[in-house]
């Protein structure tokens, strides 16, 4: 099993494929010109799930938000939740 991370500027989500099928993304906004990103929806598809599929895809968005200069609005409950198990992602939130 292989996993790839991609960001899907185009679509506005952070995506996690498992041997080349989509396994689950993380949809954001961005609050116009403040480098804020709103992590609103995360998604795993149900043949994915219990693989840790979700928190990979969440790891994912906040590191590159972090490389991009972003803070984070965690609106989403499992981003909000991933963040509290994982402090040192806790100074990107706004």
């Amino acid at each position: 099993m292989t996993t790839r991370l991609e960001h899907n500027v185009a679509d506005t989500r952070f995506e996690i494929y498992v041997d080349d099928t989509l396994a689950g993304y993380a949809d954001y906004a961005e609050r116009g010109d403040t480098k804020v990103r709103d992590l609103h929806h995360t998604m795993t598809f149900p043949e994915f799930r219990g693989q840790g599929i979700a928190a990979q895809v969440v790891e994912f968005a906040l590191k590159d938000s972090r490389d991009a200069g972003f803070s984070i609005i965690p609106t989403c409950w499992y981003v909000e939740k991933y963040i509290t198990e994982h402090q040192e992602f806790a100074d990107l939130v706004v």
